[in-house]
């Protein structure tokens, strides 16, 4: 799945065996016998019952996606019926035709009722992030976990291929208590995660919900053939995320004049600096320029607002003093900031 760890290869072992078992969990409910899938994947039988195993991406997906298709389940057992091989790729079809990724997420959300209704998709926006999460409406029982990971990789792996970008999540809650495997959630999800949450849910900057879909019904027949590598490789195939620049800005806006460094700002976008550098540099910008635009904009909202102190002002936008923030505000408007403050008086 495209996620945050771009660092991450696809021979690196990041899938828990747990999630190996989920699969011969749902063997074991048809009353079929999983060895040829697991041979499939190169899985031992010890890494089976193994509490701390991990299978690499290329094996989990060789035995998931056989499972699939000899179980004739994309659900694996999950819900009360079978979703024969392909129904996800239906939902696709179903959401790829949309203007935006706001429209194909709404269009998830209500053709997933098709499908089931034993788990229930919503979309929610709020001023600043949106949020998709997943309503259990059964007792998913011991395979709880293995089904809630599995969908919102799937719903964010779709999304990052239809807008052609790379989603940062700032969230990523779950429902159950924390499970012995928790290291690999911040691989496959983000650095912020929860348990014992009220439902499963991932949560992202509200502006990729406006970003349009890039990719076409002919390309999403080549993807549908290599579907499952989306949700079980624990790296993103997405060098470019195409709201870096407004996460970048809503870092610097948030900071209320907290002078932050590059490797602050890169931290708290959960990349490297150098990363972030290179990204900003494709988005023909830099962090320099993205910082006096902050500066500038925090500077006039406030000389508009009110009878703060100009000296004020130039701390709150990161100024040494007045007579700099004067002569920096003067070269950004043309007016000095009495000027400036004076026309909206």
């Amino acid at each position: 799945m495209p996620f945050r760890a771009a660092t991450a290869t696809p021979r690196r072992a990041m899938t828990p065996a747990a999630f190996v078992r989920g699969v011969v969990a749902a063997y074991a409910r048809y009353g079929q016998d999983p060895a040829e899938a697991l041979a499939k994947g190169q899985v031992l039988p010890d890494l089976v019952k193994s509490m701390e195993g991990r299978v690499t991406a290329a094996q989990f997906e060789a035995l998931a996606g056989h499972a699939m298709r000899e179980l004739d389940d994309e659900a694996l057992g999950w819900f009360s019926r079978r979703l024969p091989f392909g129904t996800y790729g239906m939902l696709c079809r179903a959401s790829i035709t949309a203007p935006n990724l706001e429209v194909a997420l709404k269009r998830w959300c209500r053709h997933h009722r098709l499908l089931t209704e034993d788990v229930l998709f919503e979309l929610s926006a709020s001023e600043d992030t949106a949020t998709v999460s997943i309503r259990e409406q059964r007792d998913l029982g011991a395979l709880r976990e293995f089904c809630l990971v599995t969908l919102l990789r799937y719903v964010l792996g779709f999304s990052c291929w239809a807008v052609d970008s790379a989603i940062a999540l700032r969230a990523a809650e779950f429902p159950y208590p924390e499970p012995e495997h928790v290291s690999v959630y911040p691989t496959i999800f983000c650095k912020t995660v929860r348990f014992r949450a009220d439902h499963a849910s991932i949560t992202f900057d509200k502006h990729y919900l406006s970003l349009p879909l890039t990719r076409s019904p002919a390309d999403l027949d080549t993807m549908l053939k290599g579907a499952l590598r989306l949700t079980v490789l624990p790296y993103r195939p997405y060098r470019r995320d195409r709201l870096l620049v407004e996460r970048v800005r809503r870092v610097l806006r948030e900071a209320r004049g907290r002078i932050l460094g590059a490797e602050d700002i890169a931290s708290e976008l959960a990349l490297s600096t150098r990363t972030m550098h290179r990204r900003l540099r494709e988005e023909a910008t830099s962090l320099r320029n993205l910082k006096e635009e902050a500066k500038l904009e925090l500077a006039k909202q406030a000389l508009m607002r009110g009878r703060t102190p100009i000296k004020r002002i130039a701390e709150i936008a990161g100024f040494r003093n007045e007579k700099s923030f004067s002569r920096a505000f003067r070269s950004w408007t043309g007016a000095s900031p009495r000027e400036f403050r004076s026309r909206y008086r």
